[in-house]
């Protein structure tokens, strides 16, 4: 088994995110993804038509930055690609630019990711997982999913999408405990996994070895 560098597998996909004692958010009645930032128009789309636009299956680990990966998932959704042309593009106003994306869930979790990384070839909006329904421990109704990124780019529970020109600033929720370790230590600008890039201003080796004394694994590792 061939595993990103400073990843342990772990049986199982445990859930992980801001907060793993309190029950998931609830999904409102007619949810809808919104869309904000330099638009001509308003972009809403419900689940229903999410469900209609073209789905496709993507085979992928998840990879925490704290070193533990869940093996052999297969996540099912819509390409975010294919969101980004056929929902977003149409609504830009003219002349508008996009360099990044702040993914938005219903628990206030925040995501800030550059353009060229959500428009992947394997980046979906999520609503399957495993052929199921995607369950509320994993992200119901939809979430992000960002294979080749550490997990925390990965918003559960997506509500949201605002559109930027340049990197947003202080999008981080000091209440939260994860979300103030992420702001803390500054998440990196791309977090790539094959690349090692768990934090911004901290080299990868320092960063594992952080992890490894301060997070217990959420699972059996694999042996």
């Amino acid at each position: 088994m061939d595993l990103p560098p400073g990843q342990r597998a772990v049986r199982g996909f445990p859930r992980f995110g801001i907060d793993r004692v309190s029950p998931p958010p609830r999904a409102p009645e007619g949810m809808n993804i919104e869309v904000s930032g330099p638009l001509a128009r308003r972009v809403s789309i419900d689940l229903d038509e999410l469900a209609r636009l073209p789905h496709r299956e993507v085979d992928a680990d998840f990879h925490c930055v704290a070193g533990w990966s869940a093996i052999g998932l297969r996540w099912e959704g819509v390409l975010f690609r294919d969101f980004y042309q056929l929902v977003i593009e149409p609504a830009l106003a003219e002349g508008a630019r996009v360099e990044y994306l702040v993914f938005v869930g219903l628990d206030d979790y925040r995501s800030i990711v550059t353009l060229e990384d959500a428009l992947e070839v394997d980046v979906l909006i999520a609503d399957r997982l495993d052929g199921e329904p995607l369950p509320p421990e994993h992200g119901a109704p939809v979430r992000l999913v960002s294979p080749r990124q550490y997990g925390y780019v990965s918003t559960k529970h997506l509500c949201r999408i605002e559109l930027y020109r340049s990197e947003p600033v202080g999008y981080y929720h000091p209440w939260k405990p994860v979300q103030r370790a992420l702001s803390a230590v500054r998440p990196h600008r791309r977090a790539r996994v094959a690349h090692e890039e768990r934090r911004r201003h901290l080299p990868s080796w320092l960063t594992r070895q952080v992890y490894r004394l301060l997070v217990k694994l959420p699972a059996p590792p694999l042996k």
